[in-house]
């Protein structure tokens, strides 16, 4: 099939000549049938970018008049002006040719959800979806793992959990402790944040390695080690136990521990801001639980409903 060209195609349009010619109407139904089909793809794909024919106008330096003869079919276009039109699609203009395929409503939604995510959205769903449908997925739900802040409830949830469930019980910084032969603050005095945190990413690994059902309580900084956290989020399920900043205080305090009043006036600040640094993170969870104002009962009593609902 030959195409013809209007003679201010043949050599590099200005921008005055671009945006004032028109396209030379095509000749014979085949020709016809081919540019139909190429303004068909052409109005599809610019629809699944939420462009108007304006936005593509003027990044492609084409005249919307062109833009409206095109998707409708009605005239040839130079190969340099469709190559232009492809680069404000943001897709190889060889995309422009492909046949129409019929594909799944689901699918058809699925691309153009993608194609309207930003860029540095799309490592977080590609993680998402090889982790809730890749071929680990059963094995991953067979460990559960409880993140968030101290005083959340994650070592008294857990382990009433994994009572109920005949399963072993493992919390990561006892594990930690017990690996080294030192309290965490020994470490942290010894090793400093760097060296506690590759401490725990190995011992994560062993522990994960070592059980493949087990209900697991880490540390509420973990999330902040990317790596370590991916590993978790990969080879678990993960339940976000959060509570109010003041509620978190309370408890820890509850448990006989004032470090976090120590000479620091500020801590309910700093918690809060902490709080709000991490919630992004742990928002990466499968599963947010909020414990605020429940009793342990209560809170246990949410923890099994939601995670029987989420994991039939």
């Amino acid at each position: 099939m030959q195409l013809s060209y209007p003679a201010e195609f043949m050599a590099p349009p200005t921008t005055t000549q671009s945006k004032a010619s028109t396209l030379q109407p095509a000749q014979g139904s085949e020709n016809g049938d081919f540019l139909m089909a190429l303004g068909k793809r052409v109005r599809e794909l610019r629809n699944r970018r939420g462009l108007t024919r304006k936005q593509v106008s003027q990044e492609a330096d084409v005249s919307e008049r062109h833009l409206a003869q095109l998707e409708a079919g009605e005239g040839n276009i130079s190969v340099v002006l469709l190559q232009r039109i492809a680069e404000a699609l943001h897709v190889p203009i060889a995309s422009l040719f492909a046949p129409q395929i019929d594909e799944p409503t689901e699918r058809r939604l699925i691309q153009r959800f993608l194609e309207r995510l930003p860029r540095h959205r799309l490592e977080d769903l590609v993680f998402r979806l090889m982790r809730d449908f890749g071929h680990e997925e059963k094995g991953r739900r067979m460990r559960i793992a409880l993140i968030g802040m101290r005083g959340a409830g994650k070592s008294t949830l857990g382990a009433k959990l994994a009572a109920e469930t005949n399963n072993r019980f493992v919390e990561l910084d006892s594990e930690i402790e017990k690996d080294t032969g030192m309290p965490l603050g020994e470490i942290f005095s010894l090793y400093g944040q760097s060296g506690f945190r590759a401490i725990e990413k190995r011992t994560l690994e062993k522990v994960l390695k070592e059980n493949e059902r087990a209900v697991i309580s880490v540390g509420g900084g973990l999330v902040s080690e990317k790596e370590t956290f991916d590993d978790l989020l990969s080879h678990c399920y993960t339940v976000w136990l959060k509570a109010q900043p003041e509620e978190h205080m309370s408890r820890v305090m509850a448990q006989g521990d004032f470090r976090p009043m120590e000479a620091n006036d500020q801590a309910m600040e700093d918690l809060r801001r902490i709080l709000e640094a991490r919630e992004p993170l742990y928002r990466k969870a499968d599963l947010v639980l909020d414990t605020s104002g429940s009793s342990v009962e209560e809170s246990f009593a949410k923890l099994k409903a939601t995670l029987q609902a989420n994991l039939q």
